[in-house]
């Protein structure tokens, strides 16, 4: 079974919806996808993601099944360094999040003070917990860390999201912190991350990442990636994102 998880163009949050650069994006990403044989597509509630799906859906004459659990993953931090406001639990300045050795550890991450005060773990929970139902119903079964096949197969499955949700959908198949994904990793607007089912013994499978935020598609058409979800290369590069 392959899974391709694809974050949203580039979004006007203002709007929930996308830019202008957004929606370009997201032709360029249908045309890729529509080259696709695809059995079931599912889709964030959020509209940045419903209208990134909709040129594709449009394209194939599909429809996509909106899954609460793929928002945007929501909770809210009191983080070290600000103390007017709370920030989403994914954005951290690095020295602060690396101090701390139990954030490197899939089984520990959200074994802190400032974890645990912001009920972190129940909403991962509750997005792994969806996501584990839906590949049973698929003909996998969660099994300690890996999957037992009841019912194998190579249907193709896209699911639209966001990159904090993508990551712990990421942290979850390949056993992995999703601190370390959050802060390691950067999928740009419209990207498609795919993940491959592993059966090397019948009946047991692994999720294996062939490819993370591919942007091939902007590539093809000559447009280059949105600057999304980045910060600065080089902090005196005034034109770029800084915190």
């Amino acid at each position: 079974m392959k899974l391709l998880i694809v974050r949203h163009g580039d979004p006007d949050y203002s709007i929930d919806s996308l830019t202008e650069k957004g929606w370009k994006e997201a032709e360029f990403l249908a045309e890729k996808l529509c080259k696709l044989e695809i059995k079931d597509f599912y889709v964030s509630p959020f509209g940045r993601a419903k209208d990134t799906a909709s040129c594709t859906l449009k394209r194939l004459n599909r429809t996509a099944e909106e899954k609460q659990w793929l928002r945007e993953f929501q909770p809210q931090i009191n983080r070290p360094d600000v103390t007017d406001r709370k920030i989403i639990a994914w954005d951290w300045l690095p020295q602060d999040w690396m101090a701390e050795e139990k954030y490197f550890h899939y089984d520990s991450w959200y074994d802190t003070e400032i974890m645990k005060d912001s009920d972190v773990k129940k909403e991962y929970d509750w997005i792994i917990s969806s996501f584990d139902a839906l590949l049973a119903e698929h003909g996998y079964r969660r099994e300690g860390h890996f999957y037992r096949v009841e019912q194998e197969n190579n249907d193709t499955l896209v699911f639209f999201c966001h990159f904090g949700a993508e990551c712990v959908l990421l942290s979850h198949l390949l056993n992995i912190s999703p601190m370390v994904l959050w802060h390691g990793c950067c999928a740009a607007p419209s990207s498609v991350t795919t993940v491959v089912t592993e059966e090397r013994r019948k009946g047991i499978a692994s999720f294996r990442m062939s490819s993370f935020g591919d942007v091939s598609h902007l590539y093809a058409n000559d447009e280059p990636p949105a600057f999304a979800a980045r910060f600065c290369e080089a902090y005196g590069n005034e034109d770029e994102r800084h915190d």
